[in-house]
């Protein structure tokens, strides 16, 4: 089962990801294109979310397409696209059974969204679904957390923030596959009168640098890079989230 569907945290989710340094990741993606693309501009955001990285990426110059599991989030999505001026198509479909689109130039998937398939044949069959949508020379890009952070990070580990609009506390449990986690949210949201609180369960499983590089190539890719990418950590088996950079030859 693939937990992508997010109940409430659509309401939330911008202002818990507002430190999230947005600006850099798609400056970083957009450079990785430059750099190793074959100088197309149509890009696939997979498992956009909310769109923040969709419409920087728009702004940058990029014929945009965005596809989320959760409409909640790709209704917030269309909203900023349209408020920042900029037609785009959003669609809700589940990322291993794409289908309908004219290949593009790049595919994007982000904030460790490839993390919530939880067995290895999804992880390979949303590889191959995204080799089969890509234009020749066309790059996947995507970030994945590390089993470092896994392990040593998310263990057992238990965190809160006490805000204004939203409060919560995070747990997190062993999930069931190796290097899996469960992370059990609580939100208390103002509502402009009280608080609600809302409750969600989030499954994500990571794999190993060798275990992606074998799934990608596997599909057919090529590795390009495989880096920290914005976070710069000075061993990349000590980084929390790795950067996966492949193409389609």
């Amino acid at each position: 089962m693939v937990s992508l569907i997010y109940k409430h945290f659509a309401s939330v989710y911008d202002r818990l990801m507002k430190d999230v340094p947005y600006d850099e990741w798609a400056q970083f993606l957009h450079q990785a294109i430059q750099r190793y693309g074959n100088g197309g501009n149509r890009v696939l955001d997979l498992a956009c979310g909310t769109g923040e990285i969709s419409y920087r990426m728009a702004e940058l110059g990029y014929e945009l397409t965005g596809v989320d599991l959760s409409g909640e989030m790709l209704a917030v999505a269309q909203e900023k696209m349209m408020k920042k001026g900029f037609d785009a198509l959003f669609i809700e479909q589940d990322m291993r059974e794409l289908k309908g689109y004219e290949p593009f130039d790049a595919v994007l998937l982000n904030c460790d969204s490839i993390n919530y398939l939880l067995k290895e044949e999804d992880v390979v069959k949303t590889f191959q679904a995204v080799y089969d949508h890509l234009n020749r020379n066309g790059l996947f890009l995507f970030d994945a957390h590390s089993v470092h952070k896994m392990e040593k990070i998310f263990k057992h580990a238990v965190f809160a923030d006490n805000d204004e609009d939203v409060s919560y506390i995070w747990k997190c449990f062993d999930g069931e596959y190796p290097n899996s986690v469960i992370h059990e949210l609580t939100f208390f949201v103002n509502n402009g009168t009280d608080y609600v609180r809302l409750d969600e369960d989030h499954y994500q499983r990571t794999f190993s640098i060798s275990e992606y590089r074998h799934m990608l190539e596997k599909c057919g890719f090529t590795i390009v890079d495989i880096t920290d990418g914005i976070f710069q950590s000075p061993d990349i088996e000590q980084a929390e989230r790795i950067f996966y950079i492949a193409k389609k030859s």
